[in-house]
Order: C-alpha cells, then structure tokens, then sequence
C-alpha cells in the first residue's frame, strides 16, 4: 500500500502545482471521510483550544486542515524527486536578515509543527547547512524516502531521537543552525506542563536547555502553505531577547505562546492530527480515550 502511494506522489509530482494543489485537497478530504481516528483527535483538540467557537465553525475549520494536509501530503513528491530549482522556487524565503543578524553565533530555528514544515526545512537544505533531528518511521520504504528528502542536498546533519542531543550540541559548536521542532507530546521525560490555548501540556523543554547550553539565538521560522496552488512561504521572525530566562517554565511557556500567536494567524495549518494533550498531569483524565 506504502509502495502504490509513493508511485501516485511520483507521478502527480509533475504537474504543475496549479494542478497538484487541487487534487490534494481531494485527497485530504478523502482522508477526512476515511481516517475516522485522525478526524476525532482533530476534533478534541480545536475543542480544547477554541472551546468559545461554535460547533459549526470547528467542523468547518477540521475540514480545511484535512484539505490543507492532503495538499502537503501530494507536494511533497516535489522535495523528494524535483530538482533544486524547483523547490526553490515554490518556496520563498522573507526576513532573511533576521537569522543573518546573529549568523556569528549558534542558531537555533525554531520551526512548529505546520502543514508547510516539510517544505520550509528542504527548502533550507536545498541552499544551506544545517543539522536537524528525525524520528525513524515504522514502514522501511517510507522511512528511506523521508531520510533522502531531508538529506539529497548533501548540506543536512540528520540525528535521530535515539542518539539524543550531543550530535545537535556539536553541530551548534561547528556553527550548523538547527531546525528544531519542539512542540509535540513526546511523553513526561524532559517536559513541564504549561498552557497551550490554556490547555496544560506536556512540552519538551529542549529549546530553553539548549539555547543555555550552547548560548544560541533562538530564530523562530514558520513556513505557511498559500492558496491557490502559489506555494509557500518560510518567514524568519527576529531572534528572541532575553532568551532564555532564568526559569525554564517560563521560557517554555514563552515558546508556546509564540506558537499560539502563529496558530491564529493561519488555523488551518497547525497539525491538529496530533494527539497535543495525550500525557496528563497525574490524576486527571485522558482526553482522546
């Protein structure tokens, strides 16, 4: 099944993206209908967030990012198999000067979990060093396409979660920005709990550490998927004064707010596919089931 999908991605990734975009839509709501699971963690997790919306708005609001999702899905077939120029191209870069005003220290880009995510990270490879961190999938052929996308450049340092942060630390020291998504529930190990949309939740207070750590700048960087099949656009944001504090909640509070900000910005594209709130503080009841 892996194997049909990735030939229907190869073979639609030479369409124009006019084309592409249309047909992802029409498959995020193919997904819609068929990944009940996936369309009720949606749903709990716009309820949690915007618990004042109305029911009808959020329904409508999940159906926008299951579109906006299956638009990801299908474009990717263009990171994994296009040339440079063309990522390039879909792609663009604005605030540039931000991350190039503090380019003579470490670097940490501070990348959420959006629809664009995928697009913003290779479209960094595709001109510039850097090193990342990666999650192993469980189907093999899908996990090697995933690693050659991200590394087919030959600029990206890849570590996966199991060898931890020390090759993250040594590519910082070496001078490699680090594209770090830290805004998932990865579980109660090296997570305080802090509101997101007044919700608590588990959040990895990596970034707060590893600024600390490696005295890096933290330059936050969201890529937002346009409409009508016009591409993407990756913003860098001014690196963060004062960061980090003297207590790790409050910065990773700070993250979270950040991330809130954006979110409202353009809700559809969050990944509210993803179990946010799954680990609870002791005691209290699950959301999800």
């Amino acid at each position: 099944m892996i194997r049909l999908g990735l030939l229907f991605v190869w073979l639609v990734h030479f369409l124009p993206l006019s084309v592409m975009a249309p047909i992802g839509q029409g498959l995020g709501m193919l997904l819609y209908w068929l990944g009940s699971e996936r369309r009720r963690v949606a749903r709990i997790n716009l309820r949690l967030c915007f618990p004042d919306m109305p029911d009808s708005e959020r329904e409508a609001l999940v159906r926008r990012h299951f579109r906006a999702f299956g638009r990801s899905v299908l474009e990717r077939g263009i990171l994994w198999w296009s040339s440079k120029e063309r990522i390039q191209k879909l792609v663009r870069i604005e605030g540039m000067e931000h991350w190039l005003a503090v380019k003579d220290r470490p670097v940490i880009w501070l990348a959420p979990h959006f629809v664009g995510l995928d697009m913003g990270g290779v479209r960094l490879t595709s001109e510039f060093p850097l090193v990342s961190m990666y999650s192993n999938q469980k189907n093999p052929v899908f996990n090697k396409v995933l690693y050659r996308s991200r590394t087919r450049f030959g600029t990206t340092r890849l570590a996966s979660r199991q060898d931890g942060i020390r090759p993250i630390v040594k590519g910082l020291k070496e001078g490699l920005p680090f594209y770090y998504l830290p805004d998932m529930d990865y579980g109660p190990r090296d997570a305080v709990f802090v509101p997101f949309f007044g919700v608590q939740a588990a959040t990895i207070t990596g970034l707060s550490r590893l600024a600390k750590m490696t005295g890096a700048a933290v330059v936050p960087c969201v890529t937002k998927q346009l409409s009508g099949g016009k591409g993407y656009v990756m913003k860098f944001y001014p690196a963060w004064e004062n960061f980090p504090g003297e207590n790790l909640e409050q910065d990773t509070r700070r993250m979270n707010a950040f991330i809130e900000a954006c979110v409202r910005e353009m809700p559809e594209q969050y990944f509210w596919l993803h179990k946010r709130f799954k680990t609870r503080p002791e005691g209290e009841a699950r959301f999800y089931g």
